[in-house]
């Protein structure tokens, strides 16, 4: 079936986004990726079908993930092009109808150092919460190389969470490493995800990349855990005014409240990204809440000043916009840096 009109600037942008994501992005993550970004990046009349695709809604990972959701084979890209092309308007349709909502319950251990600096009992407000698996660190066992151990206070999880804690200040952060007491949690989306629905859970599995071994064992036993105990969870767009207030206003008194930002600001348009953070900053002057966060050192408009790109790259992990770590946006690793000069601000 032809594929619509599209203008060469879209095709364009098409084209140098999967280009990147194929030389940066995918390798050492999926190999199956890696090929198929590379695919789209020298083929024109893909780009041209990706290009009908809104911007926000035509990034790589959720590309390939709607297609593998409607059953597009995991196999070469001739074969995995050939079957896009056929569905062609049924894959325009579901990635303009979603966002990127990846889940990954691993994160806890990359927010879990700032969140044992905060004290108790909190209260979690997670924006951008997709099925709300980042809300349950207490619930999650974490094992750090190098210590320590860590475990619910009903005995060790059925998901342990495996990174690495290092860096100049990481002896000092072990010292303060402990699951938090979590009395009340929440999520705030564009499109929340239900644990319990097989539907979403499809969705979830679609989006853990080909090749990553033990991703979704890990993530389906987060899913029991969240479906058991529900969040609350609330549809809508958090940098719209009053959204994050009316979300925080249901937490219960006598709990420090704090909002959590894990991986989602890279997917909000810059104009929405300083409306949130507007209404955080709002919220935290009237509550007291803290705000936890991960995101891309390069986010110049989070930081004040900006980080020094050759001190800080990857993502980061800050306190009420205050870098303290660099991470690996999944959780594999927390490098702690609170004691820098930048992180002191």
């Amino acid at each position: 079936m032809p594929e619509p009109d599209a203008l060469p600037a879209d095709m364009d942008a098409v084209s140098e986004r999967y280009r990147r994501f194929a030389e940066s992005e995918a390798p050492g993550r999926s190999a199956r990726y890696e090929e198929w970004a590379a695919g789209v990046a020298g083929d024109p009349a893909m780009q041209r079908l990706l290009a009908q695709i809104p911007a926000a809604r035509r990034q790589p990972p959720l590309v390939f993930a709607v297609t593998r959701l409607l059953g597009a084979p995991e196999a070469d890209y001739p074969t995995w092009a050939a079957w896009t092309h056929r569905h062609a308007l049924t894959v325009i349709a579901e990635c303009t109808a979603r966002s990127l909502q990846t889940n990954e319950p691993l994160r806890c251990a990359a927010l879990l150092p700032a969140l044992s600096t905060i004290p108790g009992p909190i209260a979690l407000l997670e924006i951008g919460a997709s099925a709300g698996l980042c809300l349950y660190p207490d619930r999650y066992s974490y094992r750090y190389a190098g210590g320590p151990a860590l475990d619910p206070v009903d005995g060790p999880s059925a998901i342990v969470l495996d990174s690495a804690l290092r860096g100049p200040g990481a002896a000092r952060a072990r010292e303060t490493l402990a699951l938090p007491e979590v009395v009340w949690r929440a999520g705030v989306d564009l499109a929340p995800l239900d644990a319990a629905d097989p539907a979403d859970r499809a969705f979830l599995a679609a989006l853990v990349w080909p090749g990553e071994r033990g991703r979704w064992e890990r993530i389906g036993a987060a899913l029991e855990i969240v479906a058991a105990d529900p969040p609350r969870m609330s549809r809508g767009d958090a940098s719209e005014p009053g959204v994050v207030a009316a979300a925080a206003a249901e937490a219960p008194p006598g709990a420090t409240l704090v909002i959590t930002t894990p991986g989602v600001l890279p997917h909000i348009p810059v104009a929405g990204r300083r409306r949130l953070r507007a209404e955080i900053d709002a919220v935290r002057v009237a509550t007291g809440a803290r705000w936890v966060t991960l995101t891309p050192a390069g986010m110049a408009d989070q930081w004040h000043p900006p980080l020094d790109p050759r001190r800080w790259s990857g993502f980061v992990l800050a306190i009420d916009g205050v870098p303290c770590a660099e991470v690996d946006p999944l959780g594999a690793f927390v490098e702690w840096r609170a004691e820098e000069p930048e992180a002191r601000r």
